[in-house]
């Protein structure tokens, strides 16, 4: 299913790509690259018809405020990656309604769950997430789609580095849903998601 890898065709994936290699850390930048894979063939299995340039873009930049350069020390991160995010859609020549809807995606996915039919983007990106940080929902997705994805782009250490950054976002933003993740026993769930189990 090689068109799961495969990135839209246009300047803004192909820099959005580009940010997030100089920006995120490996284990993030392929946390980043399985969400997209992971959403988009979730999208070809159950027929849900979407954006791909806005999926991708978004999935691409929904954790750059996990980073040091873009942390904020006072929004939660999804909301801080929604802003670099709507600034890079600025810079890519977006719209301002579309500049609007990447950022409402990125903040989407750490919210209640969205139905595909209200917002396919942000569904999709949920699922995705949801998948690859605690293994919520991995039964969506056939085996050989984990293995590919995950041969792709290895976990490198992935859970242990994403709970460390959120973590030290839910004690300096108790309020955040990190937070909230956080005090509900996510890192568990984080720790035993089946796509870290030895010799996957």
């Amino acid at each position: 299913m090689e068109f799961i890898f495969a990135r839209p065709d246009s300047k803004a994936a192909a820099a959005a790509l580009e940010v997030c290699h100089e920006y995120a850390e490996p284990w993030l930048l392929n946390h980043s690259l399985r969400a997209y894979s992971l959403a988009a063939a979730h999208a070809a299995v159950a027929d849900i018809a979407h954006d791909g340039e806005l999926l991708y873009v978004a999935a691409l930049l929904h954790d750059l405020a996990l980073t040091p350069p873009f942390d904020s020390h006072a929004l939660p991160f999804e909301e801080a990656s929604g802003h670099v995010a709507w600034v890079f859609a600025a810079g890519a020549g977006w719209g301002r309604v579309r500049r609007d809807r990447l950022a409402e995606v990125i903040v989407r996915h750490m919210r209640d769950d969205v139905p595909a039919d209200e917002d396919p983007e942000s569904h999709l990106l949920q699922v995705a997430v949801g998948a690859d940080v605690s293994g919520r929902g991995l039964d969506r997705f056939a085996e050989r789609i984990k293995d590919d994805v995950v041969t792709r782009y290895p976990r490198l250490g992935f859970a242990d580095a994403f709970l460390a950054r959120a973590q030290d976002q839910a004690e300096r933003k108790p309020r955040c849903a990190a937070a909230e993740l956080v005090r509900d026993g996510w890192a568990q769930r984080v720790a035993a998601n089946p796509l870290d189990a030895p010799g996957r």
